[in-house]
């Protein structure tokens, strides 16, 4: 089974785990998503940060603000505490259905070890089959 958006996830995890072995485990968010930013840039993958996701036909996604939007493809969620929680997941999918996207990420930079979580959002409808 093929991986969703592939090479693009590599890239995004490599780079994660390059500012984790940086910066350790000690940073607030905003200095890891200052960091990615950064090697985003000198990567040349196309990103929004602090993007907010507006569904003009639900007033309920107002205030959903993601990390990274990148390439329009991927919400990236950078996290810095001791445990990422259901409520965590259950952010992430609220934020993929309102963007009608497939695949966010989830990382918590806190963690000895990093370990990117992959949320696939089962309610995605894809425009094309390719």
């Amino acid at each position: 089974m093929k991986l969703i958006h592939e090479n693009l996830t590599y890239k995004i995890n490599g780079l994660c785990f390059k500012v984790h072995r940086e910066m350790g485990r000690f940073r607030s968010e905003r200095q890891y998503c200052d960091k990615l930013e950064i090697l985003f840039k000198e990567e040349k993958i196309n990103f929004k940060r602090e993007y907010e996701l507006v569904k003009l036909s639900d007033v309920n996604s107002l205030g959903n603000r993601v990390d990274f939007l990148i390439d329009n493809l991927i919400i990236l969620d950078v996290k810095a505490k001791k445990f990422i929680t259901k409520d965590d997941y259950f952010q992430m999918l609220r934020y993929l259905e309102t963007a009608d996207l497939q695949l966010g990420i989830i990382i918590n930079f806190r963690n000895t070890y990093l370990k990117p979580k992959r949320i696939i959002n089962s309610k995605f409808k894809s425009v094309s089959s390719g």
